[in-house]
């Protein structure tokens, strides 16, 4: 799998560069008022394509949030998971302002990566998981447990980003992609993991533990 650069991430140093050139450009002609934007731009763009490090817990059975945002959906649907049963999917909703970097929720092999041409209706509308630009990719674990992570592009977002490949092990809260400029992540698990989150809360990507999966039962 391919790294990508830290803290910055590889794909903001195009716009970074640009908007540099642009700021020295305008110096050099004196035109301190585009300058001056050229600059608040560069430090925009920089923010926007952060790359932090986190704390991955460590506990087993945890599944973790893929990106930074907002809980918006927590539902049983069977539609878009590439697991082939009933599964419980968990949205998660990042604006302009959140961190973009994408991260594994579980630890395990990607088995299949299934990218899906769309539209770009806004990311936290209603259908939006399955009639939206998505790349889905399917993770197992050593244990044979099954999570689908679903990278869903959104109206100002046009460019998903996937650093997996298939037959690459990714391990939980290890950076596989991002979205450009807002969007939403789906996560599908098994219906009997227990969540741990509610709508409306917080997360952190490869950090906030969305759910749990049961444990095993005493020999």
């Amino acid at each position: 799998m391919h790294s990508p650069t830290i803290p910055v991430t590889k794909e903001g140093v195009p716009f970074i560069g640009f908007v540099a050139l642009a700021a020295i450009v305008f110096a050099l002609l004196e035109w301190s008022v585009l300058a001056a934007a050229a600059l608040a731009a560069g430090a925009f763009v920089i923010y926007f394509f952060r790359d932090p490090e986190r704390v991955v817990p460590s506990e087993p059975g945890a599944v973790v949030s893929p990106a930074d945002g907002k809980v918006i959906e927590i539902r049983e649907d069977f539609e878009g998971s590439l697991q082939g049963q009933e599964v419980r999917r968990i949205s998660i909703f990042m604006n302009i302002f959140d961190v973009h970097v994408n991260r594994a929720p579980i630890t395990g092999k990607v088995e299949q990566i299934q990218y899906q041409p769309g539209c770009f209706f806004p990311a936290d509308r209603a259908g939006a998981s399955v009639r939206n630009e998505r790349n889905a990719l399917l993770l197992r674990s050593e244990g044979g447990e099954s999570c689908t992570v679903v990278q869903v592009a959104g109206f100002i977002a046009r460019r998903i980003v996937c650093w997996a490949e298939v037959g690459d092990t990714v391990h939980r809260g290890e950076r596989f992609g991002l979205i450009r400029f807002g969007s939403r992540l789906d996560v599908y698990m098994p219906r009997e993991y227990s969540v741990l989150v509610k709508v409306g809360q917080r997360v952190v990507a490869g950090q906030s533990v969305l759910a749990r999966r049961p444990a095993e039962p005493a020999a």
